[in-house]
């Protein structure tokens, strides 16, 4: 018993020497080296309230109704659907007799931000890019109808505007995104999975982020918490502008999120508010100089896009770019690759004069160009979607991200199919998501272009002849419309 009470003695009086010694070891680190925050100076916040209560007003919560007509076992009787092609029609109609055509309505939730005095609030083309009914939610509990005044699924944003009284909020202030610095920090506010006005704060993580969301990817990437819901809310930065609008996550990742910078969203504005996105268009098939293209060009440097060919009777054909031509520059501004050239060409109004400076056999040429309608916003911009409705059909040009999520090559030509509309003809007719059309009543299709121009000739006609492909096989297939 006594050598048990020595023994905690002596363990007591090594724990207060050791418990001594620590104090005195921190008491030696220099006052430099205390804590993170003399490395941020003023530049840490203590506390990011003062930034919340200055921006929650402006940020809105989306509610959105869609109709979808249909079955009401749409899910199993779907044209690809497995539990169609293995039980068969029979089936249902055995168990379930001739199921009337009826319609349901589905809700879903997004964020906006107000941006104008008069009711404009921006947000993302997927939050109601579908919707027939548009409700706004303010910070304040309080209730709008807002409709849509202008749509672009290629960047993802759209417009819409509610009747703004004396209980409105104020707009944001719109920041400039090319400022921004990697480290920065923001913050993000929304309503994720419909939890009104939520706050999240993180960092830039990177700029420039291409994910295969459309053709003029440009994103902020953060680790500020977005989640479903977020969708088409501001991401502000310390001085209470919105930098950018939330969009996209990475289910499989933590703390990746992507918004869209606030500076392509002000370029498209002014096209927004006239519900019209025309797009520039120089007519060229481009492609990056690899390490290996370079050599073979004798180029110094890796940088510059290479033309792969010319569009006959285009912009740049008249304006006297060749094949083999590398771009170095649009419009007094260095060009890394194709992706970045083809973001600028269509930021740029159709009929603007551009100088365009390139290499041709190693020798300096700058020309002068007078840029063209994109074709496919042109055809888009005079043909209203009723157009392909009567068919049940939705296509997109082949594009790489299509090619790899249907497993197509992307030299293929033709258009995918991207949409059936339940219950249409080409529901009736096993037309699937995936399909390639390469011809309509016998004309052959290249792209969205040809196609509209097919369609124009088939509109008032009671059935329509697709040369379609699908895996490796090639078949004809006829769309017939209803009697009613």
């Amino acid at each position: 018993m006594f050598q048990e009470t020595r023994r905690g003695c002596r363990l007591f009086r090594m724990a207060a020497v050791f418990a001594f010694v620590m104090v005195l070891g921190a008491s030696a680190i220099p006052h430099e080296a205390h804590g993170a925050a003399s490395l941020f100076g003023s530049n840490l916040p203590p506390s990011f309230a003062d930034l919340a209560d200055k921006v929650k007003d402006s940020v809105v919560n989306i509610s959105t109704t869609q109709v979808i007509k249909g079955h009401p076992l749409q899910p199993f009787m779907e044209p690809n659907s497995p539990f169609r092609e293995f039980f068969g029609d029979e089936f249902f109609k055995r168990f379930f007799g001739d199921i009337p055509k009826g319609s349901r309505k589905t809700n879903s939730l997004g964020s906006g931000v107000v941006i104008d005095a008069s009711g404009l609030i921006l947000t993302n083309n997927h939050v109601v890019e579908k919707a027939t009914e548009i409700k706004i939610k303010l910070q304040n509990g309080q209730e709008y109808a807002a409709k849509v005044v202008g749509r672009d699924p290629k960047t993802d944003l759209a417009l819409i505007q509610a009747e703004p009284d004396k209980n409105f909020p104020k707009p944001a202030a719109l920041g400039d995104s090319n400022a921004l610095r990697v480290g920065d920090w923001v913050m993000a506010v929304g309503n994720p999975f419909g939890l009104g006005h939520t706050v999240t704060v993180g960092i830039i993580s990177a700029k420039g982020r291409i994910i295969g969301a459309g053709p003029y990817d440009d994103f902020l990437q953060t680790d500020a918490a977005i989640n479903p819901g977020n969708s088409g809310g501001p991401l502000f930065n310390m001085n209470g502008e919105v930098v950018g609008i939330n969009t996209a996550i990475v289910a499989r990742g933590q703390g990746i999120g992507f918004a869209i910078p606030i500076n392509v969203a002000k370029d498209l504005l002014p096209q927004l508010r006239t519900g019209k996105i025309v797009r520039g268009w120089l007519g060229i098939m481009i492609q990056d100089v690899t390490p290996e293209i370079g050599e073979s060009f004798g180029l110094k440097e890796t940088k510059g896009v290479l033309v792969s060919d010319v569009v006959k009777d285009s912009p740049a054909e008249k304006g006297g770019i060749e094949v083999g031509d590398i771009i170095t520059k649009f419009n007094g501004e260095e060009v890394h690759d194709a992706h970045e050239l083809s973001r600028r060409v269509a930021a740029t109004p159709p009929n603007s004069k551009v100088k365009v400076e390139l290499l041709r056999d190693g020798s300096k040429k700058v020309l002068t160009i007078t840029l063209g309608t994109m074709p496919d916003e042109e055809e888009a911009a005079a043909q209203p979607e009723s157009r392909e409705s009567v068919w049940g059909l939705k296509v997109q040009n082949m594009t790489k991200p299509l090619a790899e999520r249907f497993g197509w090559d992307s030299s293929e030509r033709g258009v995918i199919v991207t949409e059936v509309e339940p219950d249409s003809p080409a529901a009736e007719a096993r037309i699937q998501p995936g399909d390639l059309i390469k011809e309509v009543n016998r004309k052959k299709i290249q792209n969205v272009r040809d196609y509209n121009q097919a369609m124009k000739g088939a509109e008032k006609k009671k059935s329509l002849l697709l040369l379609v492909k699908r895996g490796q096989r090639s078949f004809y297939v006829v769309l017939q419309r209803s009697e009613s």
